[in-house]
């Protein structure tokens, strides 16, 4: 697999919330390594994300990661990504371990020696035993970031991965990332309001500001 290899295809794309068209055929491709989604408020980069990860419907056109297109073969199409919406409390009763292991089924690649770093570089392991509904939102944000760099999936959606972290964490993350940048079967789209320092970059999608 070489680097300009595309994982994923987007093809035509359209998506409106009521009174507000976001994207209008919109097509992109996303290849191994950092892909940024750049852009201000209420550009749709959140949106994007979800529309990638198959959890907004698209209403128009088409996604497809290696040949399994999200309408024909929802279910092989996103066993391939990685994603979780970082406000979502759905996992709230669990605690940050059975979180972890919640996730072995569904990303069969889960590195546990790799997760046992990550805990300990985003400074989780006081946290392991705790539910996550007792945890501040920065450290809901590193369980979430620490399941992304250890499940192994081809796509690996993270909405400002920056946000609520302390500067060490932010620091481990970029060279998380700068390590990823480098994986030919990876990609890693990630959004923010600005391009990150120390990232190498793969792709950029500009929505504006």
């Amino acid at each position: 697999m070489t680097k300009n290899t595309i994982l994923l295809q987007a093809t035509e794309l359209s998506f409106a919330y009521p009174g507000q068209a976001l994207f209008n055929n919109w097509s992109g491709e996303i290849t191994p390594g950092v892909t940024l989604i750049y852009g201000g408020d209420g550009r749709g980069k959140t949106s994007l994300l979800q529309l990638l990860a198959g959890v907004l419907p698209v209403q128009k056109g088409q996604l497809q990661i290696q040949g399994a297109y999200l309408h024909t073969e929802p279910d092989v199409y996103r066993n391939q990504i990685f994603w979780v919406d970082p406000a979502t409390e759905d996992f709230d009763q669990m605690t940050v371990m059975e979180y972890f292991t919640s996730l072995h089924k569904q990303y069969p690649l889960f590195d546990e020696t790799l997760l046992e770093n990550v805990i300990e570089g985003l400074g989780l392991t006081p946290h392991v035993d705790k539910k996550l509904f007792m945890l501040s939102t920065g450290s809901k944000r590193k369980v979430w970031l620490a399941a992304a760099f250890a499940a192994g999936a081809t796509i690996n959606l993270l909405d400002d991965p920056f946000a609520a972290l302390d500067k060490t964490s932010i620091n481990f993350v970029v060279k998380m990332l700068t390590q990823f940048a480098q994986h030919s079967a990876q990609a890693w789209v990630i959004t923010m309001y600005q391009v990150p320092q120390g990232v190498p970059l793969a792709g950029l999608i500009d929505l504006g500001d």
